[in-house]
């Protein structure tokens, strides 16, 4: 076979952010951290090399479908405010994003996962674990703030539950974020400012915000080190909105006359009243950042990584609602229309919350591409303090203090220790390649709730309710990466692991009940197999079993009835367990208008024992709790065609398209949603982004984004996505224009959400959103 290096955008969502190559040496420490281009990973024969010396979660060999972007092409082609901005055009892939430092709710969503679902994914920074697994709900989305577009050097993204190195987690994708070392001295300083005039049912508002970062990092001999700092002032749109049923107010003149409420239609087409706002957010945000590394040897470094953020917010609402003399009104008994309803003191909530976590990483890894290579990882996640105050209390009075509740989180975190090796018994050319390695994941989750005097800062009073309890998780596994002909390469592996659940404790004010430990041991094999049928055409085959455990907030959060009953949560529930099949085929389009790749993949899920909140309606009365939902397909193929330099020098494109079909097909205990569609999983994605460089100082890109119908109810009869809580389809245009104005500066502006499509996913997400920016780099 004719051997030839593919300088293109191969498997990429964006052009050149990978490199694949079917002969080439592998660089050592000094060399791999020179660029984007030699720490992208390598192909042969289908299968993904990692040949970079920093720390990263990915094993050595990949058997999956990989996607990726660099640093330079997200300053040429993203409007990132955030981190998980990188993947904003990758294929069948959306973050739920809903305003500018979304710290509780950017949950990512995969082909088969929904936006519900955030721990059917994980996210790495530096081999760094910033998945929240302490539960699966949208509050547990990823620490993305600890990861700011100024540190990214590139991202890349797995499909699949393919390699034996990642978790059941891994069903979704694995996000892999690999930040800046330097290589000499280097210093940055960045402005951005954001502006989104917003016009939803009676609010008409502008909401904007501002960022400032600055980074320096140098390399001295032996010792690299990089400080990376970012202040974040933001403020997003109303999250939430206050309502009432038509047909729940009675009919009559009780009550204050109002006016102002909005009139439309719920998400399952019934009419219903909006009374105003609430928890419109304004947070501010401190970002820091510190690495070293240390070269023992030219194949051996040390790595540690520290990581500080703190974030102060506030959630405030607004009434719609106006008495005669046009006086906003929170509370009492109000009519509207000839009906009347009571206005409780918490539908106006306000809010306010102080986080501080902090991360620690600490890698020694080899890299001598030997006959072994070998390292050694542990990571640290804590909530130093977290502390939510909110109101009982009604507006006005509110804002003066009074009654409210206080939740603290401190001492929840997670931490993990993990040692694998490559064996290379043949050397790197050689038949095998065996990678392995031993993991330890550990949750702990701890959260009570007081109530106080004072929301504002009063001292914490009477227990309402607490939750604690951990999970750990040990892992063993090993796969071996084979070269069985010289056109054939197949990696088989296994995954096992020993699970355990202990010290669950769930409690109301008066009662603690205590959970039983479990032990629990699973196996996950795992197989792919991929032909080079000549230069430009690679078929792979994949596929491989991911057991997701029960997360802490599954098991544990929940509450006590009077009788004793556990509300909301089962300490009993059965692990995930899905088998996932992907076939691709892969084409290198040189000379078609361009160098380029283009992919097609038909992917393929089975899940048992899915978990989902929902009504257990076997029971009398029905519980609505999280529950095991029998049995889920899914089937789909994803189309993906990146290239550079399509007819005219400078002109970039990428694009996907995305078909899934993901249905629900047995669950005895809520059986009016089989044959129904999986939540928040469209049956139709697409993605589509053009950058133009006609020279080394512009750059032009458009892009565009569109997502089809969905539901967020496992029956489906959320039939109006657009409206406050539905899941709507939306399309959206996004353009930046970015001048290098002299060597060292640059600016940018930005639009996204060009033509300012309203859509929803249980929030409203942004509308038109105005960017500009400013950066020196010295």
């Amino acid at each position: 076979m004719r051997k030839r290096r593919m300088a293109l955008a191969v498997a990429s969502a964006f052009p050149v952010a990978l490199t694949f190559t079917f002969a080439g040496a592998v660089p050592a420490f000094a060399q791999a951290a020179d660029s984007a281009s030699v720490n992208a990973p390598i192909k042969e024969l289908g299968v993904v090399t990692i040949s970079a010396g920093q720390p990263t979660s990915l094993p050595t060999q990949i058997p999956t479908t990989i996607e990726g972007v660099t640093r330079e092409q997200i300053e040429h082609s993203i409007n990132a405010t955030d981190s998980e901005d990188a993947l904003k055009y990758l294929p069948s892939l959306l973050v739920r994003k809903r305003y500018i430092g979304d710290y509780n709710h950017a949950v990512l969503s995969t082909r088969a996962s929904g936006t519900g679902n955030p721990a059917r994914s994980m996210v790495f920074a530096d081999g760094i674990l910033l998945s929240n697994y302490l539960g699966n709900g949208p509050t547990n989305a990823p620490r993305w703030m600890l990861v700011t577009p100024e540190e990214i050097e590139r991202v890349d993204v797995l499909y699949g539950p393919f390699s034996a190195a990642y978790a059941g987690n891994s069903v979704g994708a694995v996000v892999d974020y690999v930040t800046r070392m330097p290589t000499q001295f280097e210093a940055h300083g960045k402005v951005s400012v954001q502006h989104q005039p917003f016009d939803l049912y009676n609010t008409q508002a502008t909401y904007g915000g501002h960022q400032i970062s600055t980074s320096v990092g140098n390399r001295s001999g032996d010792w690299s080190w990089f400080l990376n700092f970012q202040k974040t002032d933001s403020e997003g749109q109303p999250m939430v909105f206050p309502t009432r049923l038509v047909s729940a107010g009675t009919p009559g003149s009780a009550g204050t006359p109002v006016t102002g409420a909005v009139l439309q239609p719920n998400r399952n087409n019934q009419p219903w009243i909006l009374l105003g706002t609430a928890t419109q957010y304004h947070t501010q945000q401190d970002h820091i950042k510190a690495k070293i590394a240390y070269d023992f040897s030219p194949t051996v470094r040390a790595a540690y990584t520290l990581g500080w953020w703190r974030n102060e917010s506030e959630g405030r609402p607004t009434s719609y609602l106006r008495d005669a003399n046009g006086n906003a009104v929170y509370s009492g008994t109000v009519n509207i229309n000839g009906r009347s309803f009571t206005l409780a003191p918490t539908d106006f909530n306000v809010l306010s919350e102080d986080l501080t976590h902090v991360m620690h990483g600490l890698s020694v890894k080899s890299n001598t591409k030997g006959v072994f290579d070998w390292e050694v990882a542990a990571s640290q996640y804590g909530y130093r303090s977290d502390t939510l105050r909110a109101a009982t209390v009604a507006l006005p009075a509110a804002l003066n203090g009074g009654a409210g509740r206080i939740v603290n989180s401190k001492g929840t975190g997670w931490n993990t220790l993990a040692a694998k090796g490559t064996w290379r018994p043949d050397g790197v050319q050689g038949a095998h390649i065996v990678d392995f390695g031993l993991q330890r994941d550990s949750y702990q989750l701890r959260t009570i709730e007081n109530a106080t005097m004072n929301w504002i800062n009063g001292a914490a009073g009477a227990r309402n309710q607490a939750f604690s309890g951990d999970t750990q998780l040990l892992g063993l596994w090993a796969q071996d990466t084979w070269k069985i002909a010289p056109r054939w390469k197949a990696v088989l592996g296994a995954r096992a692991e020993r699970w355990s659940a202990s010290n669950g404790q769930t409690g109301n004010a008066t009662t603690t009940v205590s959970h039983a430990e479990r032990n629990e041991t699973y196996i996950s094999p795992k197989a792919a197999l991929a032909y080079q049928v000549n230069d430009r055409w690679v078929l792979k085959a994949s596929t491989g079993r991911a057991v997701r455990m029960p997360t802490v907030a599954e098991l544990y959060q929940g509450g006590i009835s009077g009788s004793g009953t556990l509300i909301n949560n089962d300490p009993n529930l059965r692990p995930e367990k899905s088998w996932t099949t992907e076939l691709t085929a892969e084409r290198d389009m040189a000379g078609w208008g361009g160098e380029g790749l283009l992919r097609l993949t038909a992917f393929f899920e089975r899940t048992r024992d899915a978990l989902y909140s929902q009504t257990n309606v076997l029971v009398r009365p029905n519980v609505t709790n999280v529950q095991n939902v029998d049995a889920i397909r899914t089937q789909g193929i994803d189309l993906s065609y990146q290239a550079t330099n399509v007819f005219v020098r400078g002109l970039e494109l990428g694009s996907s398209l995305t078909w899934t079909d993901s249905k629900i097909t047995k669950n005895d205990k809520f059986p009016a949603s089989v044959g129904k569609w999986q939540p928040r999983i469209p049956n139709w994605r697409a993605t589509a982004v053009a950058t133009y460089r006609p020279d080394a100082t512009w750059s032009y890109t458009l892009g565009a984004r569109y997502s089809g119908k969905q539901y967020s109810t496992l029956d489906n009869t959320d039939v109006n996505g657009f409206a406050y809580q539905g899941a709507s389809r939306y399309f959206t245009t996004d353009v930046r224009v970015r001048y290098q104005i002299t060597k060292q500066v640059s600016a940018a502006v930005g639009i996204d959400n060009l033509n300012n499509y309203q859509f929803w996913n249980f929030h409203p997400y942004p509308q038109r959103t105005y960017m500009a920016e400013l950066k020196v780099s010295l």
